[in-house]
């Protein structure tokens, strides 16, 4: 049906079209290429239009995109003997394409896994007060750590977040009762505080009352003014004897 030439033919541009497709690369502005010629580094290519020779070339796409990586949950044992499951997230991108291809099978596995034990090892080291209290403290020291760790790889670790900490139920209801005592503590000394001070400012009236005695007659005055404005039908008032003092003497002078 069809003749050796249009055979040819047909094997030509098929030659030519898995040529021109294994050839041509597109690599996005987030991606680079790691070319490989006969298995020997040769360049690092992209983004953008990059052309290859086929069969003797390969080129592997590394992005440079930051990865989100979440830390499962970890059993950890604090300084101070508890238990606790921990989990965290990783932000982390390969700096240098070549490294993070050459040096390491699989950098993001390799990344996981030093997060993981290192998550252990640093938190294990803490009491449990830190755990939650220091969070920023603990979330640098492991960014540096890992970061340490993956440098030689070509990857930087930017930051690293503990995000849950699970505590055993014997150990929530010892806080809960622990912040319950606090709160009562510092009710007492509220009060306490505010009865000093107005013991305080009682003492201070007193002063005044003891070297001004019209301070005093004022007062009952005010307080007899304040008492007429209720409606009682009889009203007992104590008549200090400091009023009557001034007609005392002017009779006994007679």
């Amino acid at each position: 049906m069809f003749g050796p030439s249009f055979m040819s033919f047909l094997f030509i541009v098929f030659i030519v079209g898995y040529f021109f497709s294994s050839a041509i690369k597109i690599l996005k502005e987030y991606e680079r290429g790691v070319v490989f010629r006969l298995g020997r580094i040769i360049d690092l290519k992209g983004p953008g239009l990059v052309l290859i020779w086929p069969v003797i070339d390969k080129l592997v796409k590394v992005s440079l995109r930051t990865i989100t990586m979440d830390v499962p949950p970890q059993d950890i044992i604090t300084r101070d003997n508890i238990t606790v499951k921990v989990n965290a997230v990783v932000y982390f991108r390969p700096m240098e394409p070549i490294k993070a291809i050459t040096e390491i099978e699989d950098f993001y596995y390799a990344t996981s896994q030093i997060a993981q034990t290192t998550l252990r090892s640093i938190l294990g080291q803490s009491t449990l007060d830190d755990l939650l209290t220091n969070r920023d403290k603990l979330n640098a020291e492991l960014q540096k750590v890992i970061d340490t760790q993956t440098e030689p790889w070509g990857v930087k670790v930017t930051a690293v977040e503990v995000k849950n900490v699970d505590l055993p139920t014997e150990m929530m209801r010892a806080i809960a009762k622990q912040a319950e005592a606090e709160r009562e503590r510092r009710a007492k000394i509220i009060h306490a505080e505010g009865e000093f001070q107005a013991a305080q400012k009682l003492a201070d009236a007193a002063k005044i009352i003891a070297s001004e005695p019209a301070t005093l007659q004022l007062r009952y005055l005010q307080t007899l003014t304040e008492i007429a404005t209720e409606k009682n039908s009889t009203i007992i008032f104590p008549l200090p004897i400091e009023i009557l003092k001034p007609f005392i003497e002017n009779i006994r002078n007679k």
